[in-house]
């Protein structure tokens, strides 16, 4: 697998762009900005980007989607039906962070309306990119409509910001649910398999097994319940 990463905006984000060696066909993984350099990296290995596939619509993981659709039309972009409405109003989403709107300009945040979506996430969904497989997990909570993109054969899943090393997804954001949020971690995420590698959103890698044994999120009292994962 090719394995590309483009950490943008001052959010910090990580683009990421997963090639198949062979088949030279490739995503994009929530383009937040920076498209033009998103191409470059793939005309660099020669592949074809069959889609822009977003973990969930926040601003600083689909700022880059209109640009990067006009550079690369043949691109499907996909996404999980329960985020539509965040990723239509993208345009308001910095008002929805707290920023003023005589701020937008100079902060890069006016956005113009992203395309429309050309097909819907579905939990469970098998998704091929040449000879990669990914399952198409649902783990709503940082919102409603999050999914995470799993590779078994590689042994590697993309979590946008559902888990960080040694933290989770904020759930103060229209659409959060802590408790939600926390189902998913521990009754999809961390089911996968210890040895499984994270590429988080934001941050550094991690590993399933090292988060399950040092999240402070994950481990004590914190789940709501009691329960201890």
């Amino acid at each position: 697998m090719i394995i590309e990463q483009i950490t943008v905006t001052a959010f910090q984000q990580h683009a990421r762009i997963l090639g198949c060696e062979t088949t030279k066909r490739a995503i994009c993984i929530d383009p937040g900005d920076e498209a033009e350099r998103i191409v470059e990296v793939l005309d660099s290995h020669g592949l074809t980007l069959q889609a822009i596939t977003l973990t969930h619509a926040h601003l600083d993981h689909v700022g880059g989607v209109a640009a990067l659709k006009k550079l690369k039309p043949e691109a499907k972009v996909i996404l999980h039906k329960g985020d539509e409405f965040m990723y239509v109003g993208l345009p308001e989403q910095p008002a929805w962070i707290g920023v003023p709107r005589s701020q937008w300009a100079r902060m890069g945040m006016e956005f113009e309306a992203p395309p429309p979506v050309d097909e819907y996430w579905t939990d469970g969904q098998k998704y091929s990119v040449g000879e990669l497989e990914f399952e198409v997990i649902h783990c709503p909570g940082h919102t409603p409509g999050h999914v995470v993109l799993f590779e078994p054969k590689e042994r590697k899943v993309f979590v946008g910001d559902v888990l960080f090393a040694g933290s989770i997804g904020r759930t103060d954001l229209p659409g959060g649910s802590t408790e939600q949020l926390l189902d998913s971690i521990k009754n999809k995420l961390l089911t996968i398999g210890d040895d499984v590698e994270v590429f988080s959103g934001h941050g550094p890698t991690t590993t399933i097994g090292e988060e399950r044994l040092t999240n402070p999120f994950l481990i004590g009292d914190y789940w709501r319940s009691g329960t201890r994962f």
